[in-house]
């Protein structure tokens, strides 16, 4: 494959960052950098020489240590990570602009921006709800309408004969719907496939994902998973819930929308990363708010997967986005369901309330929940071993448009054509009871007043499936059908996770543990004499179902409140905790959280939450990139066009020197007096800010902030930018617009002392000086994303890219 970057990015976009460089191998040490005008910033990774990897994980000799202050080579690659991935911009530029603007604010002016902070997390929280509202009746819709006329034409030609034709008509309007469903992603939006959880989480992280939060992203996304959950695929829609969560917030908390082209003069002062990010993270707790009816679990969620740098203001912003967001999806569908008032539907999965003696677990139980703990583990191990090559094979060969829905159509009829022979072939045959909860019972082959119990399994909703098995008496399901049932669905949803279709993994987890789960309870009820008393399987299908989801994400925190609050019952607090910790230590130990894993396979400089555990014999002379391209405090316009010209190049930060005197010893006199982004300099070209032009013009409005907000997120390329031959010899004073105090490490600092500062602080290029302040390097997200996946990600990548 020659562009493998391409093929592999999530939006299936052509890579935008231009070419990478050849790489020049370079000594680690071997010499202190100049200052140069070559290559350096974040994009510099993959054009330097110090394009390297090491192995975190193997032990030093007493040899090596004795070699530790010599010059060493280090391995390098330079399609290890991505060139199309950059950071945001999650600190504050304290220039002379931001600090006069902020000085000439009054007290009342920051109390009314802390109101409207809370107002657009109340329209987060709302137009969450909302979404999430439109996507469960749609479903509930289209799907009741499939099953219907699926489950009459089974009926009719059950007693006639040719029961082949309910399987073809099952089959095409499964493939029909999914076809139109990927379509739309695989066509029109790529970035809106799968759930949006791995880019959310790299968003939180401090990445900039393409197109992740458009809002034609949005509208495929929605689109997409009710064509997907109707389809009949093994996909739940809770997922994408919070993806469209934080498109919303991205979208509403800027007051415009660049894809329609207006600007509604709201909200300006948070167009900035900053804010935004704030925003995204109370948009994904407002998704999953809405979602599974879990506000406590967004909070949590939005932790834990990235916002490092929280308070407590924003902590509470956070809660009530999506305590709104639960409340509005509650009051909507009790007004569908002509109940108003009446809350009682939380979320888009209701797991039902676990009452009476199926609540009740004894202390001789822990045991058995951790053992379960440890089958989800190895269970969600597999699961993902196997997704990850199946990824791979389509990285390979299915990655244009058309093979991609090709695919999905696929899959679509094989679930069917699966889910037809598995309830015609089981004789599972269950008494229809006058307060039976099935949606579409089936009788087929059963007698009068009976139902296929296996049906109930497979012709329904997941989520409907999902609370049937816990919550069904026992003796509902018989052992072989939970196991076949267990067996088929599994494989299934392993195929169809990464399809080109907008689909979660949460719900075919869940239903996946459920069935097993009740399995092991019918079991451990048939061993004992009196197992009927607390071997219930509702209980065992709710650990289960902990268990496998546990096993295949790795979320233990936020999953364990996110299960409670689904429940509605704080007693299984516990087991759900114990069971995920198991699940997550024993599945860690063959194969890393499904999310993980599709992170990883884009190449994304994603950071975990600790520096590798052996990295201290590392600093950041090692890991930084140099030599390093900076700017002169008073620049030549040329210059500065010339630099962010270079097609080779993607640099987004230049340290701003300023020339002192020399020294007695020669050498070069530039000391750091600040870092300048990329961005701010388009604009400043844009602007036409040059010193001869500010002379001779007197009455030239001075440029504000407000002129840089207007142009984000979407910066002009310096390609639009005309610039005349007589422009070109202006110069340009940095001054006004540079930070003056960038983040600065000396080059001996520990990688975890700079890894912390990256990940507390949410950096995105952090300055190395030497004892003189002047620049010797610059450490990037990637730089540090690179050091962090160590040997084996390289491993893994380069098998991705052959």
């Amino acid at each position: 494959m020659s562009n493998i970057t391409k093929k592999v990015s999530w939006s299936s976009r052509p890579d935008e960052s231009g070419a990478a460089g050849e790489a020049t191998p370079l000594l680690n040490g071997s010499e202190q950098p100049r200052l140069s005008r070559q290559l350096s910033g974040e994009g510099s990774l993959f054009q330097i020489g110090r394009l390297s990897t090491v192995d975190l994980e193997e032990e030093r000799t007493s040899d090596e240590d004795s070699l530790r202050g010599r010059p060493k080579e280090i391995p390098h690659n330079e399609k290890l990570l991505s060139l199309k991935y950059e950071s945001l911009d999650y600190d504050n530029i304290e220039n002379q602009l931001f600090l006069e603007e902020e000085r000439r604010m009054s007290p009342m002016s920051f109390r009314c921006l802390e109101i409207s902070r809370w107002v657009v997390c109340g329209l987060i929280g709302f137009l969450t709800g909302l979404i999430a509202c439109f996507i469960d009746i749609a479903v509930e819709q289209l799907a009741g309408i499939k099953y219907q006329v699926v489950k009459e034409n089974i009926e009719k030609f059950t007693e006639a004969g040719g029961l082949s034709i309910s399987l073809i008509l099952w089959a095409v309007l499964n493939a029909a719907i999914v076809m139109l469903g990927s379509i739309i992603v695989a066509f029109f939006e790529p970035i809106a496939a799968g759930s949006g959880i791995p880019q959310i989480k790299c968003y939180l992280n401090g990445v900039k994902i393409p197109r992740v939060v458009r809002l034609k992203t949005l509208l495929v996304k929605v689109c997409g998973v009710i064509c997907s959950v109707v389809g009949g695929l093994a996909v739940g829609k809770e997922g994408p819930m919070i993806h469209s969560g934080a498109v919303v917030a991205a979208g509403v908390s800027q007051g415009r929308s660049t894809s329609l082209k207006r600007d509604f003069k709201i909200f300006e002062y948070f167009r900035r990363d900053t804010e935004k990010r704030d925003f995204v993270s109370a948009g994904a707790a407002a998704g999953v708010s809405a979602a599974f009816g879990a506000p406590v679990g967004g909070v949590l969620f939005s932790l834990e997967e990235g916002a490092s740098f929280w308070n407590q203001m924003l902590t509470w912003r956070i809660f009530f986005a999506s305590m709104i967001s639960t409340f509005t999806l509650n009051f909507f569908l009790s007004i569908y369901n002509k109940n108003p008032g009446e809350l009682s539907n939380p979320g888009l999965i209701n797991f039902g309330r676990f009452e009476g003696d199926s609540v009740t677990y004894n202390l001789y139980e822990i045991p058995l929940f951790i053992a379960m703990g440890a089958i989800g583990g190895l269970l969600g191990a597999l699961f993902n071993v196997l997704n990850y090559w199946l990824t791979i094979f389509r990285i390979r060969y299915v990655h244009r448009p058309c093979l991609q829905v090709m695919e999905a159509m696929l899959v679509a009829a094989v679930t069917a054509t699966v889910s037809f022979t598995m309830i015609y072939f089981s004789n599972d045959c269950q008494p229809l009871g006058p307060e039976h909860t099935e949606e579409y019972p089936l009788q087929l082959f059963c007698a009068d007043g009976e139902y296929n119990s296996m049906a109930t399994a497979f012709f329904n909703t997941p989520e409907r499936s999902v609370r049937s098995l816990f919550h069904n008496q026992p003796g509902t399901y018989n052992p072989l059908t939970l196991g076949l049932f267990t067996l088929t669905y599994f494989f299934l949803a392993c195929w169809t996770y990464g399809l080109s279709v907008s689909a979660g993994v949460f719900i075919p987890s869940l239903l996946i543990g459920a069935a097993w789960g009740r399995l092991c309870g019918i079991l451990l009820a048939s061993i004992s004499s009196n197992g009927s008393i607390w071997a219930d399987p509702g209980k065992y299908a709710l650990i289960g179902a902990a268990a496998q989801l546990g096993g295949i994400v790795r979320m233990t925190l936020s999953l364990t409140v996110i299960l409670v609050e689904a429940t509605g019952n704080v007693t299984y607090g516990l087991p759900i905790m114990l069971v995920l910790m198991t699940a997550k230590i024993v599945g860690d130990y063959f194969q890393e959280g499904l999310y993980d894993i599709h992170i990883k396979l884009q190449s994304v400089p994603f950071l975990h939450w600790e520096a590798p555990a052996t990295s201290h014999w590392l600093t950041a002379r090692e890991v930084m990139s140099s030599p390093v391209t900076c700017l002169n405090r008073l620049e030549k316009v040329g210059t500065i066009v010339d630099i962010l010209s270079n097609t080779s190049t993607n640099h987004n930060g230049f340290p701003v020197v300023e020339q002192v005197p020399e020294n007695d010893e020669g050498s070069n006199p530039a000391k750091l007096c600040g870092l300048i982004l990329r961005s701010q300099l388009i604009v400043l070209l844009k602007h036409k800010v040059f010193v001869e032009l500010a002379r001779s013009r007197l009455n030239q409005r001075k440029l504000q902030l407000k002129d840089f907000r207007d142009a984000y997120p979407r910066f002009p390329p310096i390609q639009s930018i005309h610039v005349s031959q007589d422009e070109r010899e202006c110069m340009m004073d940095l001054r006004e617009f540079m930070n003056p105090t960038p983040y600065t490490v000396p080059q001996d600092t520990s990688l975890p002392r700079v890894f912390k500062l990256f990940r507390a602080l949410g950096l995105r290029h952090l300055v190395v000086v030497d004892d003189e302040n002047r620049v010797i390097g610059l450490v990037t997200r990637k730089d540090l994303a690179r050091y962090h996946m160590g040997k084996h990600g390289l491993e893994e990548l380069q098998l991705a890219q052959t």
